[in-house]
Formats: C-alpha cells, structure tokens, sequence
C-alpha cells in the first residue's frame, strides 16, 4: 500500500481499507489478523487549526487514521499521553515544535473521550552552533546526566536553559542580565515571549555560567559537591577522615576561582593527598626546569628552614609558618639574592609542591602543607637532579 502511494506520489497512510466491511469481508483480504488494531477514523471536518501560547494559531497538516489501541491490547503513544496528561492534572503540554503535527490528533481524542484539553506550548528545537539539530545519538549534551559527568552545577545548567529562547532581564542601566536563579528567571517569566526560533546551544557560554556559580558558592558547599568527584577519581576514598576533610575545604578555597567544571578539581586537589616523596612530576612540569633548578631549590630549602613552623614561638602568639611569610622568606632568598625573576625563581618549587606547571598558589598550598612537608618535596626534586 506505501509503495504505491509512493508510486503515485501521493500522501502516504491509511487507505481505509477495511472501514466499513464485515469480519467476513476482511477475512478475504491479505494479512488478515483475528486481532485488529483500533485506529482514529478521522473526521473529514477534522479542526486542523489550533492556539499556541507561544505562536499564537497554528496550523497544522490533517493527520492519518492513527493506530490508538495494538493487537497486543496496548495503548499507543497518542492515546497513552492524553489520557495520562488528563489524569495527572496537566495543564500546559510543552514539547518541541515537531510535535505541532500530532496536535490535531490528540485534540481530537480529548474531545471523544470528553475531557478538557490543555494549552498546548511548542518550544523552538536546540541548534548546535553550526545550526544543526542537536541529536541524541550524536550529541552527549542531549542526555541529561552528561552535565552532571562533566562537573555541571544543576543551578548553572537552570540559568543557561533560562537564556535559551528567551530575552534576559535587564539591569537599570539597560544591560543583561544573564546570571539569575530559577525564582527569578519564573517570576518574570511569559509563554508570549519565548522565541519561537531555534537557539544555538553554546556550551562555551554554560562554561562561563558554570565558573560563575562555582564562586558564587559556599566553601563548605563548594566542598561538599567536590567530595563525589574526587572520590570517583580516587583522590580520596570512600569514607575521608576529618582532616582530610579539613584539609579539602582548605585547598577548595584556593581553587574555587580557578575552576570551569567540578571535574577539574582532581588534577588541583590530588597532590595535596599524596606521601611528600611521592609526588609524581608530570612531563611538561620537568621538561621547564632550567639549568638553574637544583641551585634554586638548595636556596629556597635554606631560606625556609630557617622559618619556624607553626608549632614554634611564644604560646599564644601567632603561627609563623603562614603564606606570607613563605613567601617574604623566599622572594628574599631567590628574587633578591639570587637575581631572578619571579616566574624562574617560583617554577621549582611549583613543580616540587605539587608535580604540575599550573596549581593552586603556591605559598597557600605550601602554608596548607605544613613546613616539614613543603620542605620533604623540595628535598624529592632536588635529588633527581
């Protein structure tokens, strides 16, 4: 039957074929089943035209004489979700725009099965940034647990979607308003002024959202929402102890403004769990050592060896070994009696403390610590060499 439709160029569908003939009648033809399917049979008067309360009247294409009911006895998508929608107490059905075409068909059911039809909304359909459909088989961003994998915040991911399709708020100065928590974006929110065409889905754009609400968090918060990920790389166990949990919160602090997504934690985090003469010195860190390294690193266990730690002093005073004095003792030491720069004098000792070019500060980790400790993986890269 679709292949002569087809032949013939014609819409293809149900010819009604079996409509009106008795069970003898149907018997006689081929592929006869002694278990029919119950299909609409669509008026020819059937409303093809609709109201959209975000475009408005639509039209849409007259539907075929869809199958509702299985030979198995089992309902089909269209009947199943207009009578679950009336049951559950819907009132706006919101789906995407190629939905528009079945509309016909599920207002029809509302009206046979005499129910109250819902106000129907069809949203604009993502686009990548090259304007294409976004794809469940093709894109990961379509599955919804991909966010969370990726060290999405749930309120980040809100406010992009807010963003989508919809004008931000405006500050008194006329500008966007582009971060927003979910009470806000719904207390303004108007089905009338959703942009019916497709918007592009810019993960660049969450990136920068996600990076924003990770600062915008609590520490205590922050840590708590880093212990999974941490925890699934093997930077800390099941059940951490109490001063492993002190000690994140106090490494957490030093990261929060350096981090897009909570997954880039693990690589920031992992050296400070680490045994001090086992910190494994990645590739590009070692590579940047100069000639100069073993001579820096001698001066700067001599300059800190000389600080007491924080055990040391007067009771009751202040402890001592502090980033701020971490870092007098060493900018003395290595900028001002040995003439270097900075960004020389500081490399060793970055890539002793944590076996990375890129980490956290490095007085602050080196205050985190402790003396015996930042002196145990200066005195590791010294000996290699």
């Amino acid at each position: 039957m679709r292949a002569e439709q087809q032949r013939l160029k014609q819409p293809t569908g149900y010819d009604r074929l079996c409509v009106g003939k008795t069970e003898d009648e149907r018997r006689a033809l081929p592929g006869f089943s002694e278990t029919p399917v119950v299909r609409m049979l669509v008026p020819d008067d059937v409303e093809l035209e609709f109201d959209d309360v975000i475009r408005g009247r639509l039209s849409a294409p007259r539907p075929d004489d869809q199958v509702i009911l299985k030979a198995d006895g089992f309902p089909t998508y269209h009947l199943a979700v207009v009578v679950d929608d009336h049951e559950m107490g819907i009132t706006h059905v919101v789906r995407g725009e190629e939905w528009v075409s079945s509309t016909p068909k599920h207002v029809l059911l509302y009206r046979w099965l005499g129910l109250e039809p819902p106000k129907f909304a069809h949203m604009p359909l993502l686009r990548n940034t090259n304007k294409s459909k976004i794809s469940k088989r093709k894109n990961p961003e379509a599955r919804l647990t991909w966010f969370e994998e990726e060290g999405y915040l749930p309120e980040a991911l809100v406010n992009f979607l807010g963003l989508l399709a919809y004008p931000p708020a405006q500050d008194a100065d006329g500008n966007d308003v582009e971060v927003f928590t979910f009470e806000e974006f719904a207390q303004r929110f108007d089905w009338a002024d959703v942009n019916p065409v497709g918007p592009i889905f810019d993960l660049k754009k969450l990136d920068w959202l996600n990076g924003v609400h990770i600062r915008e968090l609590a520490l205590a918060d922050l840590t708590s929402r880093l212990l999974p990920y941490l925890q699934r790389a093997e930077v800390l166990g099941p059940n951490p102890s109490l001063g492993e949990l002190a000690r994140l919160e106090q490494v957490a602090a030093l990261i929060q403004t350096r981090m897009a997504h909570l997954t880039e934690a693990a690589e920031l985090v992992g050296p400070f769990y680490v045994a001090d003469d086992a910190v494994e010195v990645a590739d590009d860190a070692r590579a940047q050592l100069g000639e100069d390294a073993g001579a820096t690193l001698d001066a700067a266990l001599a300059a800190l060896g000389d600080l007491p730690d924080e055990h040391e002093g007067v009771l009751g005073s202040e402890p001592t070994w502090r980033a701020e004095a971490i870092e007098a003792a060493l900018r003395t030491a290595l900028v001002e009696g040995l003439g270097l720069k900075p960004k020389f004098a500081f490399g060793p000792l970055r890539t002793a403390v944590s076996g990375r070019r890129v980490s956290p500060p490095l007085f602050e980790s080196m205050e985190i610590l402790g003396k015996g400790a930042t002196l145990t993986r200066l005195s590791t890269l010294r000996a290699t060499l």
